[in-house]
């Protein structure tokens, strides 16, 4: 029994990101004013799709609003393309919330929205010094903040997030949290805290919410997940028996599910739905259901 394996959501990005070009300013002023340069607007960080709803609406500079204007990358043909926060107002296409365009989007293009949103989001919540509480500026082209009083610099960051299938014998642990639709389960997951290893937050993070020990742990897959900024690290990890003990102010529900039953639910005809196919929760599922070994 197989599915089709398809790639986490928010990855396939083709942009060069150019990191040579982003402390030179009079490089970036230059591609700014390139006659075919590209800019991506988002308005209060919901990117602008073209009307069909199937791709990014890219805007000159002429057109793109005031606002931060960040640096994304080179295409292949050497075009520099920048992200713009600010309001979609009289330009063509949609502003869209970022899930629903990642769902629409092809892969290289939904990347895009990742990087954009994460990026645009940082530096909205990133004015201010760190180290001394004065005013920060944008830096090198958006991918960086400075600040003029201390001489600081900061860098945007990720939030590494461990989620995982617990597998015992051919069957694999799914759960609920109190928030989610009625019948709907997903991997378990949580954030890597200090001090830890991928292995090791996994194996915590299967204890502490569903009471399960494991052994050997598997990398499978990861994908940006720009809510605002995690980077989600997929994972396998065997577990050393069936018994269960949820934490319940994490966990509502839990159960263990075999290949079948997996296949049937992905398929949309099974006893419980899962997350679509731009989580990678749904990944992992599918690797689980085309895997031969149990």
């Amino acid at each position: 029994m197989t599915v089709t394996d398809t790639p986490p959501g928010f990855t396939g990005g083709r942009l060069d990101r150019a990191d040579h070009l982003r402390r030179d300013e009079a490089a970036i002023r230059a591609a700014r004013m390139h006659p075919a340069a590209r800019f991506l607007v988002l308005d209060r960080l919901r990117p602008l799709l073209a009307p069909e709803g199937d791709r990014l609406q890219w805007v000159r500079r002429a057109e793109a609003p005031d606002g931060p204007c960040l640096f994304l990358g080179l295409d292949d043909e050497g075009l520099p393309h920048f992200a713009v926060d600010g309001p979609a107002d009289g330009l063509p296409g949609v502003a869209t919330d970022a899930r629903a365009a990642g769902a629409r989007l092809a892969g290289a293009e939904a990347a895009i929205v990742a990087q954009a949103r994460s990026l645009l989001d940082w530096h909205r919540r990133h004015g201010f010094c760190a180290c001394c509480g004065a005013p920060t500026t944008v830096a090198r082209a958006g991918w960086a903040r400075s600040c003029g009083a201390c001489g600081s610099e900061h860098f945007p960051r990720v939030d590494p997030v461990v989620i995982m299938l617990a597998e015992r014998d051919g069957m694999v642990l799914v759960g609920r949290q109190k928030g989610f639709p009625p019948g709907f389960y997903s991997a378990l997951a949580g954030f890597v805290e200090a001090g830890e290893s991928i292995e090791e937050a996994v194996a915590r993070e299967l204890w502490e919410e569903a009471g399960v020990r494991v052994g050997a742990v598997r990398y499978v897959a990861s994908q940006p997940w720009p809510f605002p900024s995690s980077l989600m690290i997929g994972a396998m990890a065997k577990a050393e028996s069936f018994e269960l003990r949820l934490d319940e102010t994490e966990i509502e529900a839990a159960r263990w599910a075999d290949r079948a039953e997996v296949a049937d639910v992905l398929r949309n005809a099974g006893p419980w739905s899962a997350p679509p196919p731009l989580a990678i929760a749904h990944t992992l599922l599918r690797r689980f259901v085309g895997s031969a070994a149990g």
